[in-house]
């Protein structure tokens, strides 16, 4: 009996009760019709809304996983990493619609360019404005800038909004230090090189450690312009707003203590200190500033408390 040929291409999605985003990705995939053989795996994290019904209904050629509890981004993306068969791997998560041609644009790009290990695509959002879907590697300077507030204050500059490279307009193609985990794509080559990613990120951090690890392996990660999708951000840390805020400075600093361990990780703290407190300080003027006008910021002191207490939590261990 001849072997089946493996499929060209392998799109890995992780789901967490995400049902209506999750059709729609799903559909966008189906609606594009690349050329090739095609394998889509949903990887769920024990959602309890319908979204298992409703791929298992919807798209029967999906190949589904179910876990029986969340196991967070990073795990359940391997999962699915270990079961595929593509030469080709897209990582994209449920809330992403891809638009025509993208992911034929993405894999062409890597067949022609046998240095880049990791590609990305220009990222729509919801409002139909662009997001910053890459940025530039941490370091203590643009991290200060971000606590103090420079890189909104001078948004254009390169010196003081240099983490979200500020000083160009995302136009054209470009080596870059991290792409949005939001939307990534790598050949099986490269991935066998770099490793699969970091499960002790559970959400948040594991975008910058694997553009890094990319990076030190000798491949180069770039962003493409010409190959678009419509990113609605929060499907899943929607349902939790404030924890997901704190996964997220957790993530950054477990980032900074693999990464850069000793001093580094500790001014790296001290800084995140100054930006929340500095956040919960002007929230709560700007909420009482603003008092009976329908501005709202508490959830943003809350939000930024809850750091700091994490911050303090991991300093006494």
């Amino acid at each position: 009996m001849k072997a089946e040929t493996p499929p060209d291409l392998s799109i890995i999605i992780v789901s967490w009760n995400a049902s209506d985003y999750l059709r729609e990705c799903l559909q966008s995939i189906r609606e594009e019709g690349l050329s090739g053989k095609i394998e889509v795996i949903v990887v769920d994290n024990a959602s309890d809304d319908n979204s298992v019904g409703m791929v298992k209904e919807q798209f029967p050629e999906t190949v589904l996983l179910c876990n029986s509890e969340n196991l967070g981004f990073a795990k359940a993306n391997n999962l699915g990493i270990n079961v595929c068969q593509g030469r080709y791997i897209a990582l994209v998560n449920s809330d992403v619609h891809i638009l025509n041609g993208c992911l034929r644009t993405l894999v062409e790009f890597l067949e022609g360019h046998a240095s880049v290990g990791l590609v990305g695509p220009f990222i729509i959002g919801a409002d139909g404005r662009q997001q910053l879907s890459c940025r530039a590697a941490p370091t203590l300077w643009n991290m200060t800038c971000r606590a103090l507030a420079l890189d909104s204050i001078f948004p254009k500059s390169g010196l003081f909004n240099r983490y979200f490279m500020g000083d160009w307009d995302h136009a054209s193609t470009a080596s870059v230090d991290i792409l949005s985990g939001c939307f990534w794509l790598t050949s099986r080559f490269a991935l066998d090189s770099v490793g699969v990613l970091d499960e002790s990120f559970f959400i948040y951090g594991e975008d910058m450690d694997w553009c890094k690890r990319f990076h030190d392996a000798g491949w180069d990660v770039v962003f493409i312009p010409q190959a678009k999708a419509i990113h609605y951000g929060g499907a899943s840390s929607s349902n939790s707003p404030t924890r997901f805020f704190v996964e997220k400075q957790k993530a950054d600093l477990q980032y900074w203590r693999k990464h850069h361990p000793g001093l580094p990780s500790a001014l790296y703290s001290i800084i995140a200190v100054c930006h929340h407190s500095i956040r919960v300080l002007g929230y709560s003027i700007k909420t009482i500033a603003y008092r009976g006008r329908g501005i709202k910021p508490w959830y943003k002191v809350r939000r930024s408390a809850a750091c700091l207490a994490t911050l303090f939590g991991h300093a006494t261990h």
